[in-house]
C-alpha cells in the first residue's frame, strides 16, 4: 500500500469560503499568527507584530527580495477580439512566457495600449506560449518591457481572489523589501511586515536576501494521484553573498516564506551554485536539509506548497496544524494568516 504521505488526496482540506481572505489584514502586522513548537508540540495563537517574540535565539532570517511585476495585460487581436495575457516568466532577454486566455495561433500579433505588441512565437505542450515584445516596431528586451507594463499591466492577484485588481493592490501586493523586478506571484509570509516591523527583526537578527522569481505555477495543483509525479515548475533564483555566507556556516536558518526555502533548499541540495533555475520538490520524503524554522501562509489544498509545509512537520501534523486554523477562523492564501514553525 501506497504511504498515505505520498498520495496528492492526503494533502485534501475542505476550506469554508469565507476563511479565503480577498483583502490584506490592515495594518500589515495585525494578521493572526499560529506559532506551532515542534519541541514542545504546543500550538500558540497570536499576532504577527508579536512575530519577533517567538524567533528562536541566534538564528538568521532568510527573506526573498523579488518584486512583483504588473504581469496581467488586456490587448487585442488585429482582427479586434479582445485578449488577457498573463507573463509567467523570461526564458532570456527577449523570449517571454506567457499564458493567453483564448485560442491563439503560433505567428499571431497582440496589440496593447503604449504601442505595445507581443507576436506568438511557440505554443508549449503546457498550454503556455512564448512570445516576443515590441513598441514601436523596435524589439525589447524585458528589462525595456518592465516599465511599459508598469503603466498599462495590472497586478496579477491569485486566481482564488476572485475580483479585480484594486490601486491598494499595486502596494498590498508586495513586500516592503521588494526590490528585484521579475514575479508573478507575491512571497506572501512577507507582506505581513510593515516597514518598521522590518527594520526592527533586521536590527535585531542577523539576516539576508534571496531573489525567487515567483512563477504562476506556485498555484498549480498537483493533478498526480501520487506526489512525487507532479512535474514541479522551475523559477529564477539568484542568491546574495550575503545570504551564502550565512548558508555556508552553521547559524540556523529562519526562512521566511515558501519561495525563500525553496530557494535555499536548492542552493544546499544542488552543489551551492549562486543563480540559476530552482525546481526543487520539498515533501515528507525529501524533507529540509538547511532550513531549520518556517514562517508561511496557509495555502490551498493538494498544492506543493501545502506539501512543503509537511516536509518540516509532517503530513499528520499538518492536517491537526490546519484542522485548527480553521477551527479558530484564521484567514487563508495569499493575503491570508500566518503560521510559524520553530
Amino acid at each position: 500500500m501506497e504511504n498515505p504521505e505520498l498520495l496528492t488526496a492526503s494533502y485534501d482540506f475542505t476550506l469554508p469560503e469565507n476563511l479565503i481572505a480577498t483583502h490584506p489584514a490592515s495594518p500589515r502586522d495585525h494578521a493572526k499568527l499560529l506559532v506551532y513548537d515542534r519541541k514542545t508540540d504546543t500550538i500558540t495563537h497570536s499576532f504577527f507584530y508579536d512575530f519577533e517574540k517567538y524567533i528562536p535565539k541566534d538564528c538568521a532570517l532568510i527573506f526573498n527580495d523579488t518584486k512583483v511585476i504588473k504581469a496581467r495585460l488586456f490587448g487585442m487581436k488585429p482582427s479586434g477580439g479582445k485578449l488577457e495575457l498573463l507573463i509567467n516568466r523570461a526564458l532570456n532577454a527577449v523570449d517571454i512566457n506567457v499564458y493567453i486566455r483564448g485560442k491563439i495561433k503560433v505567428g499571431t500579433t497582440i496589440l496593447f495600449d503604449e504601442g505595445l505588441v507581443a507576436k506568438v512565437k511557440d505554443l508549449n505542450s503546457d498550454g503556455s506560449r512564448n512570445v516576443n515584445f515590441s513598441q514601436n516596431s523596435i524589439d525589447l528586451r524585458f528589462e525595456d518591457l518592465l516599465p511599459i507594463i508598469d503603466k498599462i499591466g495590472h497586478i496579477p492577484l491569485p486566481p482564488y481572489i476572485q475580483r479585480e485588481d484594486e490601486d491598494e493592490d499595486a502596494s498590498e501586493y508586495q513586500s516592503v523589501f521588494a526590490k528585484e523586478e521579475g514575479a508573478v506571484a507575491a512571497p506572501t509570509a512577507s507582506l505581513h511586515f510593515t516597514e518598521e516591523q522590518h527594520k526592527r527583526v533586521c536590527e535585531n537578527f542577523e539576516h539576508a536576501y534571496v531573489t525567487l522569481h515567483v512563477g504562476s505555477g506556485t498555484f498549480k495543483p498537483v493533478d498526480a494521484e501520487v506526489i512525487t509525479e507532479h512535474p514541479m515548475h522551475s523559477e529564477y533564483y539568484d542568491i546574495s553573498n550575503a545570504a551564502k555566507d550565512v548558508l555556508d556556516s552553521d547559524i540556523p536558518v529562519l526562512s521566511i516564506g515558501t519561495t525563500s526555502t525553496r530557494t535555499v533548499e536548492f542552493y544546499d541540495k544542488h552543489g551551492k551554485i549562486q543563480k540559476g533555475e530552482a525546481n526543487l520538490f520539498l515533501h515528507p520524503q525529501n524533507k529540509p536539509s538547511r532550513v531549520n524554522h518556517l514562517l508561511t501562509n496557509f495555502h490551498l489544498p493538494k498544492s506543493t506548497l501545502l506539501m512543503l509545509v509537511a516536509s518540516f512537520v509532517g503530513l499528520e501534523k499538518t492536517q491537526e496544524l490546519y484542522a485548527e486554523a480553521i477551527k479558530e477562523e484564521y484567514r487563508f492564501y495569499s493575503y491570508g494568516d500566518a503560521m510559524l514553525i520553530i
